[in-house]
């Protein structure tokens, strides 16, 4: 648990460097830790010249084999370096990241330890803006952590809307199956047709500013991929029940966007369904008819995160009346292979939306690199003999890239962005929900 400027423990965290004029029992050793009994306090020694994301993995550290509730003054670790504002947003969000109590169903449960968090009332706005942002993001990541046996779409849509019901000004609305039917998603409904747990499409909209450009948030939420009648190895099975992290992304970030009061107006599209092998299953090689209209044969039944973006994509722009959308998805393993778990991927349609994000990205603290988009990379996709595409282009050349290229003809001509956090949804089979933070920053407004 997290809480700020109570004093509420017996023991302070202070920060120290080698050139600290500390008791000299102190270790002044970058990340190394020294407990003074007498003056009540841990000394954590900071290396200076640390960059932001050496500050993260030293709270992580931290917090990984500390046996203490501690007060954590802050300010001891500010004063150490000149970009103040940005070192306190990033040690607040990491003491609230690595502290959060993970879902877990051992039978006994490893309980954190508790932080009370010293500083500066100058501080206060972002303190409040850092608290909001990682409520929600602890959210999905526990949407992310759940085993799929327990996180079927029907659960992960009840779970949304349990927690929707506790943030003012937000409408939630949930369709079922018959009424995905009746909308035509006949490329969700393709994926979910050898599961026997029904899809659901989550929305959730807050409207803070009526004037502002309208933008959808459109998640990919694949319970669990298969991979389908393209079945994966057993050790690309591993990991997959994160494939819905999209869903649990940008649900958690129109929440988080509502409780903040944000000047914007903003619609979060959850699909959710597995995606199964079975005597119903879509085969390779079938042709589905997309809610816009537009056909596509499926070479690879492993593709299936862009079938039901598409199907959001179209319900965003039509149904919503979206200006502006973006789509969040564990898409590609060639993202994997550019990036690494460093960057998620971004693509985009829209040069100065585009910027309006990057600039959000780097507000938020979350590393992010643009991949090229262009029209070859459709015209890759628009091979098929017998519909207008196809969902998995037939070559291993830019596989990220002509994945959004094939979303991105599903987005009208509406500003685009699509993020691609394949490499960087988990680590160590834990949800991480990247991107939450650098939506919330694009329209807290």
């Amino acid at each position: 648990m997290i809480t700020s400027n109570k004093n509420t423990y017996e023991l302070t965290l202070k920060a120290c460097t080698k050139d600290s004029n500390v008791n000299s029992v102190v270790l002044k050793e970058a990340g190394v830790s020294t407990l003074v009994a007498e003056e009540k306090t841990i000394y954590l020694c900071v290396d200076a010249k640390a960059d932001l994301e050496a500050l993260k993995k030293l709270v992580e550290g931290f917090v990984a084999n500390n046996k203490y509730d501690l007060n954590v003054d802050l300010n001891s670790f500010v004063e150490v370096f000149e970009n103040k504002e940005e070192v306190f947003q990033v040690l607040t969000e990491s003491f609230m990241f690595w502290s959060h109590q993970v879902f877990e169903m051992k039978k006994e449960v490893k309980k954190q330890k508790n932080y009370d968090l010293i500083f500066d009332a100058k501080f206060e706005t972002i303190f409040k803006d850092s608290e909001i942002k990682m409520e929600f993001v602890n959210f999905a990541r526990d949407l992310q952590d759940l085993p799929p046996n327990v996180g079927t779409s029907v659960e992960i849509a009840k779970r949304i809307e349990e927690k929707a019901k506790t943030v003012n000004g937000v409408k939630i609305t949930i369709y079922d199956k018959k009424q995905i039917e009746d909308m035509k998603m006949g490329l969700l409904l393709g994926v979910n047709a050898g599961s026997y747990v029904d899809p659901r499409v989550v929305v959730l909209e807050y409207v803070g500013d009526p004037s502002a450009k309208r933008t959808a948030l459109v998640g990919k939420g694949i319970t669990f991929d298969s991979g389908g009648y393209n079945l994966k190895p057993a050790n690309f099975l591993e990991n997959m029940k994160f494939d819905m992290s999209g869903a649990a992304i940008v649900s958690s970030t129109v929440m988080a966007l509502a409780k903040k009061g944000a000047k914007c107006n903003v619609v979060s599209v959850g699909l959710l369904t597995d995606n199964r092998i079975g005597g119903k299953a879509t085969l390779t090689e079938s042709v589905l008819t997309s809610m816009n209209g537009q056909t596509v044969e499926i070479t690879n039944t492993d593709a299936e995160g862009r079938l039901v973006l598409a199907d959001g994509i179209t319900y965003a722009v039509r149904n919503e009346k979206a200006e502006r959308v973006i789509t969040v998805a564990t898409l590609t393993g060639a993202i994997a292979v550019a990036l690494g778990r460093w960057f998620t991927g971004t693509f985009a349609s829209d040069n100065q939306f585009y910027s309006e994000f990057e600039s959000a990205a780097d507000s938020a603290q979350e590393p992010v690199w643009r991949q090229p988009m262009i029209a070859d990379h459709l015209k890759a996709m628009q091979c098929s003999q017998v519909a207008d595409l196809v969902n998995s282009e037939p070559g291993r050349e830019a596989g990220s890239s002509t994945a959004a290229a094939f979303l991105n003809s599903f987005a009208e001509e509406k500003s685009y962005i699509h993020l691609d956090i394949a490499a960087t949804a988990d680590r160590n089979r834990r949800g991480r929900a990247p991107m939450t933070r650098t939506m919330f920053e694009l329209l807290n407004k």
